[in-house]
């Protein structure tokens, strides 16, 4: 039949006799003029327009929102399109009975007019020309007056609102009103028409600032919903890495100091009442929590419309009979529907469920966008409030313990992550029982009570998840635990690496390192178990309630079941057991947020540091009371005139009077100041006089407040009484006025340095000048250390870079006090970790010349007494108060006594300084650790690392694989086994009886139909269940056993690797394969694993059902499937790169929070918390913006994934619709429409590309592991067995070296060249040289740890080389030059082998000097030894080394340079007792101090890793041009 615009009836659709607009068609025709008329105008103004895009330069001007009623806009736009939707479909329903192209021609053209209307206005709106506005303006008007006309006649006509065509028209004149509307306002607002002055607007400062990278606020509405703005940078970073630059900033209202100031000002409000830091958040972000709520609520009412449809397709397929009522309802000579006919159409349910999917999945993700967008804003605002108090913290919390620095970086790591999260969780604590409720409602409606039980068992079954899910945070702590103390250990195993070779202890502490591993993995297994059991409730309990359901129906209700109802409710319960199972996951976040606001709270509420308003010269003191005091200053016995009668019982150290005024009695008035501190009660004295721009230097024993005196005046002491006033006069600051006079230079007892560079470390913040920072540099010896270092002094350093030795950090303290332009220097034992040759020279050039130049005021507390000469002023303290105080020359007249005391040990001290030699102090710089992929940032932009993924399922086994392959497969075979015989069973229902009550007739078919279906069906429910648990279980069980066996080859290679392996690798980078690698391989990789194949297997599952039930939709399924491919191949390569930005910026904005608070002091006394506050800001803005980008990153695949998801339901349905007139059965069209649905709703699509994203950067950790286990061990065999080798050898410890060649690489050039010596047994051997001469090479040849590629060592008649190197190492003795102990026992330390009686253990103590000392000790040999033997000197270190040596009773002893960095005191013992207790051994001594060897039987010099001198010391002293006789010479 021929199509025409008002249909084939010339007679009647023509006629105009009772009036043109009482024509239908007529009416009709007139709606399409507003229509065509704005394509005919928007078309040329849009061609130009998108011809002159390529004229915008500023990146950010087509984001730019310059019309009011934007989002308004675009909502009733959108709302406009499905409206004119709703109106085609009701015109082609419509149009079945009688051919009439008006019925939906002219909404087809409004659609499009529609769709042309937006993109004209966003194109308009971002090219900033209003004027342009009025065609649409005009095109609303018109629309409105044609839609009004139309209604009206439908009115006159007696068309009512039981018709749909005329509630669609109704619908189109209030939403074309309200865009006149809209329009309207933004004439009134931008005054483009009608108005003299157009209103001019400039953009939002956020988009004047290019850097500004983060779209999504200032974005339209479209783009906002699908991320649009966000391909650039993800299609971008297929072909560069994306940085930190590239991201750029946040805008302004999402950073932390906005969020901060929002979330204080709200705290702040609480004044009058107990501050609530919940009503504060709620205050501060309830609005956006609110709005995140209601599109929630949205997307899961929106849910239900799924299951919804399928029940209407599938009932409707069955009922194909429809009856037409033409003849009631024609009006115009068209036929007029209601709402329920249209519904009834199976093809408008199918694009009905297209939209309502689309809408649903846009409000979801809308949802979480605005959850996590806020709980970033949250943790932004905590941040900041947690550090402002940190910066107030009171010391004596800190110090006391009542605030630690663990609990300061929990509450930064864990308790504002734990809040961020319960937000991110928090909409679904109010929108989970709407669903559920809504749920169980529809499947009563659908199956009646039996619906009821299905519901109960997911119910009943909720707890248990619940209790798996606290037992696994149970496990876990556990695990943690387990796995700390093994990284302790295999830390402690790496840092003594060296010395377990060359005693062959490796496989003694590998053991124990693989029993707390064993320790650890039995908590893994639990942890394994716990995990696998909730994957299996996950899968398990929908196929539990849908048996429970279906079983039940079909022997107690009394209606049968059909496709309609099974599969609707079927999709009802995938839909209800999900916020079940969060349910869990949501109470165990709201739980740990109330714990960890309460912890917040406690730490919001705890002391702060007093107000020091001296410190900011708010207060002055009268020249007249300097006057007073300057007199009486001497002595500590003084009488004041205002004595104070004020006890206290306390020993706190209280805060001191001080005050800094200029005294005119001094002639040099300008210059010089006077500090005068009055202190009560702790310090017998009253009156402090210090002089300012002079030397002071505070003395005593150790704990005698020394450091409480510096403290104080800073005001970081409790002050029981007494105040500090600091100057503030007008005059002396115009003077000086390039000195801060508020700021103190203060360097720490124990050093303290900042994650920055040392040039960061030492200019700290002040500008940088080149002339001071080399003065600087010089004064404190840097440069030599500098020189070291791999960057020089633009290394990084702190807790993430390069180790510094405890001299070195001192040093760098130091110069930052030296460098600061302060007034007043503080320094706080500033050679406690200096040799005696940096010491003086610190001194001499440091604070002699360089400060005392500056007349900078110098308060210096040290222990040595020797620079006390140098003092302008002395203050002698004991046990909290002063001694004695004055000059030199006082305390020698008035305390004779005590003058001497220091004069002895003067004395001391001066002859260590003497000994001190210039060039031979300086030792080999040992090889630093630096943690791998912190400093630079390497991309990993490798493709799936296929090999890696295929090393990882070997490494657990081949068996488990198969297993797993095996039964994931026939898992997911049973789950569509099961859903095909339901639709099997439903449709012979429905065939083989009507739907209606059953009769006693009917009884015997139906049990007849029950016992060929049910049966089966429970069979298969039941398969499908046991399927599940063995999968869930076997997954994780592989993960483990790979986990296991990766952990275990990998220490087995590292602890067998060569000594050169160590040299060249980072200690850092090995420590990271053992925690941050082994951790990934433990707990992420199993589950991402599990995730991905059962993602995985369910989407090719949907696809295979839908292509088996309608094959036609393949066809459709290709574009698909190549969009899909592009979509993940895009992102996989986005995200990785914005997960790695979010770790590598986590890390600096942790360590700064741990670092200021460890530094608390220093940065108040330096008065720079601004700099530090301000440094917080940005660091916790640039985290946020690359978590906050990584999360619009997630967000952009899953819209896209669940629109193909969407695409792909409405492919099937259409499909399965066309192909049931075909024959297709509705039980099948149900099953194909479920499974369909099942891809989009639960978004299986989406978590297959995020999983195979999260497992290609966690393989990169399989990837490191095995790229270690390519080490090549040492050759622990050699060609002679242990049984060749006799019992007590070496007897004698005689030593031949013959024509010997050593290279530490056989990629490196020899150290030692054709070195040949002979030894005889029991001689005492001194070997001395310059630093790389070969010494220590040579040592370590004794015990084949370097590549002897020539020559040979014999010692006793056996070639070294020959030995297994645990027979040959074990055979002999070595000190190294740094004490080595290991946390243990001292028994431990002595004979981990533990084949020692304690007698011989007692006696190896006494050799040593340390019977004594250990008998004293709790436990005696059974005493604690902390981790490298912390809790002993370094001294008492040494002799425990010796002592080691001695109870292995080898003929041949290596000293390694023993002496180096042990006191002389110590060195003496360890002399004496080599003399005495190894008098029978031979001994060869690898010397530091050249004093050490003159007593030995031979000494070998060397050069170049030549022999340049051998001979007895005497001989080779009577050479006097000799080497040997220059060192000599240099160490006397």
């Amino acid at each position: 039949m021929s199509l025409s615009f008002c249909g084939n009836d010339l007679k009647n659709s023509y006629s105009v006799e009772k009036g043109v607009l009482n024509n239908g068609c007529f009416v009709d025709a007139l709606n399409l003029v507003p229509h065509v008329f704005l394509l005919f105008i928007t078309f040329p103004i849009l061609f130009i327009g998108w011809g002159s895009q390529s004229s915008k330069v500023q990146i950010h001007h087509n984001t730019w929102l310059h019309f009011p009623g934007h989002n308004m806009r675009w909502i009733l736009t959108f709302m406009l399109l499905f409206v004119h939707v709703c109106e085609i479909a009701e015109g082609i329903v419509s149009n079945t009975y009688s051919n009439h192209l008006h019925l939906f021609l002219p909404a087809f053209m409004g659609f499009i007019a529609a769709t042309t209307s937006v993109v004209y206005y966003h194109n308009i709106e971002t090219a900033n020309f209003p004027k342009l506005l009025l065609a649409l303006f005009i095109y609303w008007v018109l629309a409105f007056i044609t839609k009004i006309i139309k209604l009206w006649k439908f009115a006159e006509e007696g068309v009512g609102v039981e018709h749909l065509r005329f509630c669609i028209t109704a619908l189109l004149v209030v939403l074309y009103g309200l865009l006149m509307a809209v329009e309207i306002n933004v004439i009134r607002v931008r005054k483009y028409v009608f108005f003299t002055t157009p209103q001019r607007v400039k953009p939002p400062e956020d988009l004047q600032d290019l850097g500004v990278r983060f779209l999504q606020p200032f974005v339209n509405l479209l783009s906002k919903a699908t991320y649009w703005w966000m391909n650039p940078l993800i299609i971008g970073a297929h072909k560069r890495p994306i940085e930190l630059k590239k991201i750029g900033k946040l805008p302004i209202a999402m950073r932390s100091l906005t969020n901060y100031l929002r979330l204080k000002d709200q705290h702040a409000e609480d004044l009058d009442r107990t501050p609530s830091i919940w009503r504060s958040m709620y205050r501060a972000f309830g609005r956006p929590i609110l709005l995140s709520s209601t599109f929630r609520y949205m997307a899961d009412l929106l849910g239900f419309a799924g299951p919804l449809c399928i029940f209407g397709i599938v009932k409707h397929l069955d009922n194909k009979t429809e009856e037409v009522k033409m003849n009631k309802d024609l009006h115009f000579g068209v036929y007029f529907m209601s709402s329920m006919e249209l519904l009834q159409n199976t093809y408008v349910l199918a694009v009905l469920l297209f939209l309502a999917l689309v809408l649903q999945r846009t409000f979801l993700q809308a949802s979480y966008y605005v959850t996590i967008e806020t709980g970033i804003n949250l943790r932004g605002a905590l941040l900041a409030m947690i550090y402002n108090k940190i910066l107030r913290l009171s010391t004596s919390n800190m110090s006391m313990g009542e605030m630690t620095l663990g609990q300061i970086n929990n509450l930064v790591a864990i308790e504002t992550n734990q809040l961020m999260w319960f937000l991110f969780l928090c909409p679904n604590l109010w929108a989970m029982p709407v669903q559920i409720i809504m749920g169980v409602i529809l499947l009563h409606y659908l199956l009646g009570y039996s619906a009821l039980i299905g519901a109960s068992v997911i119910v009943l079954l909720a707890p248990f998840q619940y209790l798996i899910a606290t037992k696994l945070a149970d496990t876990q702590k556990s695990t943690l635990d387990y796995s700390t103390d093994r990284l302790k250990k295999t830390t402690e195993i790496l840092k003594g690496i060296k010395l377990l070779k060359l005693y062959a202890w490796e496989n003694i502490f590998c053991d124990s390192v693989l029993e707390t591993r064993g320790k650890e993995l039995t908590s893994l297994r639990t942890f394994a178990f716990y995990t696998s059991m909730s994957i299996f409730m996950n899968a398990a309990i929908p196929i539990a309630a849908v048996l429970a359901t279906f079983v039940t129906h079909a022997y107690f209700s009394e209606f049968r079941l059909r496709p309609a109802e099974a599969f609707a409710s079927l999709a009802l319960f995938h839909i209800l057991v999900t916020p079940l199972f969060l349910l869990s996951t949501v109470v165990r976040f709201a739980v740990k947020a109330v714990v960890s606001v309460q912890k917040l709270g406690e730490f919001l509420q705890s002391e702060e540091i007093g107000e020091d308003s001296w410190r900011n010269g708010d207060m002055s003191v009268s020249l007249d009371s300097c006057k007073k005091h300057t007199v009486t200053v001497n002595t500590h016995k003084h009488t004041h005139t205002h004595t104070h009668t004020h006890t206290h019982t306390h020993r706190f150290l209280c805060t001191s009077l001080l005050i800094y005024v200029p005294c005119t009695s001094h002639p040099n008035s300008m210059l010089h100041s006077y500090v005068v501190i009055i202190c009560l009660p702790s310090w017998k004295t009253d009156l402090l006089l210090l002089a300012a721009g002079q030397l002071t230097m505070i003395v005593g024993q150790v704990g005698c407040g020394k450091s409480s005196l510096l403290l104080a005046m800073l005001g970081e002491m409790q002050t029981l009484s007494g105040k500090v006033y600091w100057n503030n006069d007008s005059t002396s600051a115009a003077k000086d006025n390039d000195k801060n006079r508020y700021s103190v230079a203060y360097a720490t007892q124990k050093s303290w340095l900042l994650n920055a560079t040392v040039e960061d470390n030492i200019t700290f913040g002040s500008p940088f000048n080149k002339q001071r920072y080399k003065a600087v540099i010089d004064a404190c010896s840097l440069q030599p250390d500098i020189d070291l270092l791999p960057f020089g002094d633009q290394t990084e350093i702190g807790e993430r870079g390069i180790n510094l030795s405890g001299g070195q950090r001192q040093r760098i303290c130091v110069a930052r006090a030296l460098y600061q332009n302060t007034n007043i220097v503080f320094l706080d034992d500033p050679f406690s970790a200096l040799d005696i040759h940096l010491s003086d020279h610190l001194m001499q050039e440091g604070i002699l010349k360089f400060l005392q130049d500056d007349k900078r005021t110098v308060v210096l507390v040290t222990h040595k007494l020797q620079y006390l000469i140098h003092a302008d002023w002395i203050i002698a303290m004991k046990d909290g108060s002063v001694l004695r105080e004055g000059t030199l020359k006082d305390i020698q007249t008035h305390d004779v006594e005590l003058y001497e005391h220091w004069k002895t040990l003067m004395n001391r001290q001066d002859q260590e300084l003497e000994k001190v030699r210039s060039f031979f102090t300086s030792k080999e710089q040992e090889e630093e650790d630096e943690e791998d992929s912190l400093s630079t940032t390497t991309s990993r932009r490798s493709k799936i690392p296929w090999k890696v993924c295929w090393r990882y399922l070997s490494s657990g086994g081949f068996l488990l694989v198969f297993v797993v392959v095996t039964s994931k497969l026939a898992k997911h075979s049973v789950m569509v086994a099961i859903d095909y015989w339901l639709a099997a069973w439903t449709s012979s229902n429905f065939n083989t009886m009507e739907h209606k009550p059953i009769i006693n007739s009917d009884v015997s078919n139906y049990c007849c139909i029950h016992q060929s279906y049910v049966p089966v069906f429970i069979i298969l429910c039941a398969a499908g269940i046991v399927l599940c648990l063995i999968t869930s279980l076997t997954v994780e069980f592989l993960g483990l056993t790979a986990a296991s066996n990766l952990h275990h080859n990998l220490l087995n290679k590292i602890i067998h690797a060569p000594l050169r392996f160590f040299d060249i690798t980072p200690l850092g980078q090995i420590l990271n394969r053992f925690s941050a690698d082994t951790n990934i391989i433990d707990q992420h990789i199993p589950s991402t694993l599990e995730s991905l194949t059962r993602s995985t297997l369910l989407c090719l599952s949907a696809i295979g059902v839908v292509a088996f039930v309608t094959p036609a939709s393949l066809i459709a399924l290709v574009p698909l499937a190549v969009a899909f491919y592009f979509i993940q191949k895009y992102f996989r390569v986005a995200s990785r790169d914005l997960q790695d930005l979010d770790d590598s910026t986590q890390l600096p904005l942790l360590c700064h929070f741990s670092e200021t608070a460890e530094g608390l002091t220093t940065i108040r006394a330096f008065r720079h918390e601004a700099r530090f506050k301000q440094r917080m800001l940005e660091l916790t803005d640039t985290n946020n913006t690359a978590y906050l980008f990584l999360s619009a990153a997630n967000r952009w695949l899953e819209v896209r994934t669940d629109y193909l998801g969407a695409v792909i339901v409405l492919t099937a349905a259409v499909a399965a619709i066309w192909m049931s007139f075909y024959g297709l059965q509705s039980g099948l069209v149900g099953l194909g429409l479920t499974y369909a649905l099942t891809v989009s709703v639960t978004n299986y699509l989406n978590w297959v590309v995020r999983n195979l994203a999260d497992l290609e950067v966690q393989m990169a950790a399989v990837k490191k592991v095995d790229s270690f286990l390519s080490t090549e061990s040492e050759n622990y065999e050699g060609s002679l067995d242990v049984s060749q080798v006799p019992e007590d050898w070496p007897q004698h410890g005689e030593i031949k070296i013959q024509d010997l060649c050593v290279r530490y690489d056989p990629m490196l050039k020899p150290v030692l060249k054709h070195v040949n010596a002979f030894i005889n047994p029991g001689q005492k051997v001194g070997i001395c040289g310059r630093t790389g001469s070969g010494k220590s090479s040579l040592s370590l040849a004794f015990f084949n740890m370097v590549d002897v590629f020539h020559g040979k060592i014999i010692i006793d008649g056996i070639d070294i080389c020959k030995l297994p190197l645990q027979t040959l190492r074990s055979r002999l003795s070595i000190i190294l030059q740094d004490p080595v102990l290991f946390s243990g026992s001292i028994r431990f330390n002595l004979d981990p082998e533990r084949t020692c009686t304690d007698d011989r253990l007692w006696e190896a103590l006494e050799i040593a000097q340390l019977k004594n000392m250990v008998r004293s000790l709790p436990g005696g040999l059974d005493a604690v030894v902390t981790e490298g033997g912390e809790n002993f000197s370094v001294g008492q270190r040494q002799l425990f080394c010796l002592a080691r040596a001695f109870v292995r009773k080898s003929s041949i002893l290596i000293m390694d340079e023993a002496t180096a960095s042990i006191d002389m005191a110590t060195e003496n013992i360890l002399q004496k007792v080599v003399m005495t207790a190894f008098a029978d051994r031979t001994v060869v001594t690898i010397a530091h101090r050249v004093h050490t060897i003159l007593t030995a039987d031979l000494v070998i010099v060397m050069k170049r890793g030549n022999i340049l001198e051998y001979g007895t010391p005497q001989t080779l002293m009577e050479q006097e041009d000799g080497m040997f006789a220059s060192f000599v010479k240099a160490d006397m």
